[in-house]
């Protein structure tokens, strides 16, 4: 008796953990990770005395980057 067994992962199996993830919603969370990246170097690069002329500190750079502030 000959036993075979596929051990291929299929395509089903791999995106199962990706359920209700569009390719739009991919896409968005992208975009919206690269503007926070953008925003967090710009504001980086400022100085301390820059900062403080638009109202901001370092503490409140992660803040303003995610758009809480």
């Amino acid at each position: 008796m000959a036993y075979y067994a596929q051990s291929r992962i299929h395509t089903e199996q791999v995106l199962a953990g990706f359920q209700g993830l569009s390719l739009g919603t991919l896409f968005a969370t992208l975009k919206t990770w690269n503007d926070e990246r953008i925003t967090r170097r710009e504001l980086n690069a400022l100085s301390d005395r820059e900062l403080a002329d638009v109202g901001l500190s370092r503490a409140d750079i992660d803040s303003v980057a995610r758009g809480f502030r």
